[in-house]
């Protein structure tokens, strides 16, 4: 056989392999959409309540009070504390050191209620 004739069938039989395959696929629009499944669910229990009134420790860390919803949070494993984040980067950054910087969220909340005047 021709190299030429050779590369020709391989291909004809790689499209007629992976027109089998996906026809074997059920259709998109028959699939559940990906909000009803599994990880991509949101869960927050009504109620939850982290430390610092629910700020995000990291925005506090940067002298922002920013409040969240708690839908994303972690769970100290040693002091069984709660925190809540806004954001998953702010959460896995937490997660990293979240002695350090539960005490650092601590120290510039507290500064933040001293520079704020009370009415």
């Amino acid at each position: 056989m021709r190299p030429l004739m050779t590369v020709a069938l391989a291909v004809a039989l790689l499209i007629c392999g992976s027109a089998m395959i996906f026809a074997a696929e059920p259709s998109m629009r028959t699939r559940p959409h990906a909000n009803e499944l599994g990880i991509w669910k949101s869960y927050s229990p009504k109620g939850l309540h982290g430390e610092f009134n629910n700020y995000d420790p990291v925005g506090l860390m940067a002298g922002a009070l920013i409040h969240t919803d708690c839908s994303i949070n972690f769970t100290d494993p040693d002091t069984r504390k709660i925190y809540c984040f806004n954001s998953a980067t702010s959460q896995v950054y937490f997660a990293n050191w979240p002695k350090t910087y539960a005490a650092k969220a601590a120290k510039a909340l507290e500064k933040m209620k001293e520079e704020t005047p009370s009415q």
